[in-house]
């Protein structure tokens, strides 16, 4: 049990399901702020207040391509590492490994 290339498998795992995560409060995030945007503009606030507002919305924006890419990077590094160890193929992380891979797929940037 105390396989080291488990507990290699256990990280590359943990670390794709977070960034997957990630990247969607990201999305969710800046979908919260364009309709707090909308709001203050539609209440005729402050145009510095809505400049600001829209400052935090672009940096939400960038988070997501920047979340995208690790995931890549780490989806492709579980990935390989699982591709090299198919004799693990029965031990229960493995079977968690692929599944986060299945579960992270549709999180991946559609140039891949």
């Amino acid at each position: 049990m105390a396989d080291p290339r488990i507990r290699q498998i256990k990280i590359k795992t943990g670390v794709v399901k977070r960034i997957a995560k990630e990247k969607v409060v990201y999305e969710k995030e800046a979908e919260k702020q364009k309709i707090r945007i909308q709001k203050i503009k539609d209440e005729g606030q402050d145009e510095h207040n809505i400049r600001k507002q829209e400052e935090v919305l672009q940096e939400s924006l960038m988070m997501v391509p920047d979340c995208q890419r690790r995931l890549a990077k780490a989806f492709t590094d579980l990935k390989n590492t699982l591709d090299t160890e198919q004799d693990l193929k029965e031990h229960e992380d493995y079977q968690a490994a692929e599944q986060a891979l299945k579960d992270a797929e549709c999180q991946l940037p559609k140039s891949t």
